[in-house]
């Protein structure tokens, strides 16, 4: 079975370089939404096995769309990994109580992505 993921990111190349590396080294099935009210509407609509979701968006950001997936019955067990330009440990405390996966730091490491979210949400 093909393991899928919504990648949320309002960059455009950011997502392309995202989509390219777990497609090529992990097998995923790679859906994309550029903004968090995309994210909601997509996640319940297509469920995707997880979530990699940016932290800073303009308008509904990172934590605010987390918070809406997870107050949601269609989506709230849908594993969500953040991803941010910030350090880790500066964003970890502002997400203590919230279902977060994992946090990973920008710029990912693309060739090793796809096992570093297996790591973070176990085997699919």
């Amino acid at each position: 079975m093909t393991k899928s993921i919504l990648v949320v990111d309002d960059e455009e190349d950011v997502r392309a370089l995202i989509q390219l590396g777990l497609e090529m080294n992990g097998g995923w099935n790679v859906i994309n939404a550029t903004s968090g009210a995309e994210a909601i509407d997509v996640a319940a609509s297509q469920q995707p096995d997880v979530i990699l979701l940016d932290l800073m968006m303009p308008d509904l950001d990172g934590k605010a769309t987390l918070q809406k997936l997870k107050s949601s019955p269609k989506t709230e067990n849908i594993p969500v990994i953040m991803m941010t330009a910030k350090s880790k440990y500066s964003v970890e405390e502002s997400f203590a109580g919230l279902d977060v996966a994992a946090i990973f730091t920008k710029p990912l490491r693309l060739l090793n992505l796809s096992q570093q979210i297996i790591d973070a949400i176990g085997e699919l």
